[in-house]
């Protein structure tokens, strides 16, 4: 039961998890940790028009995540054979993960409770840190607009690190 749980906010540690891939293979978020910004998005089901236009914005703005040091990952309970067919048939550069037991949605509190499961998109830092959260069942492309002032937010902070390491290296 999904309000037996504790609400995930901003600040908090992202829960990790490990999944299947839309090719099959393993997944686990432990291992983007320190590696990579995540942009972890949360789709209710591959081939309708509305998940299919978020997708495609998240494909179209791919290179502007990897300049933003960031992978995407998609989640949803299709199976992978599902993700598969979706992945080939939009061309999406970036990994989908099946949720066919809604083990992931439960973790981070967005399993719903209504037919069509909610539309959640988090940014996780390098840290594994929850840095946003962003829930619109309608406003696809917010997502991405969003995903992206977050990301851009979270490299000027590294900048400003990098450079007060700097700064007090040559001290």
């Amino acid at each position: 039961m999904i309000w037996n749980l504790p609400s995930l906010h901003v600040n908090d540690k992202a829960p990790l998890f490990d999944a299947t891939t839309d090719s099959g293979e393993h997944f686990s978020l432990s291992e983007q940790i320190g590696k990579t910004n995540v942009v972890l998005y949360f789709y209710p089901k591959d081939f309708t028009a509305g998940c299919t236009k978020e997708s495609c914005a998240f494909r179209d703005s791919w290179e502007k995540m990897l300049s933003l040091g960031a992978t995407v990952i998609g989640v949803s309970s299709d199976s992978v054979e599902s993700h598969k067919a979706f992945k080939q048939e939009h061309a999406l550069p970036f990994t989908l993960v099946s949720d066919q037991k809604h083990e992931i949605r439960r973790m981070y509190g967005v399993e719903g409770h209504f037919l069509i499961p909610p539309r959640v998109t988090f940014v996780i830092d390098r840290q594994g840190i929850i840095r946003d959260i962003f829930s619109s069942q309608l406003n696809m492309s917010k997502h991405i607009d969003n995903s992206v002032s977050v990301l851009t937010q979270i490299e000027k902070e590294k900048d400003v690190q990098l450079n007060a390491a700097e700064d007090k290296g040559g001290k």
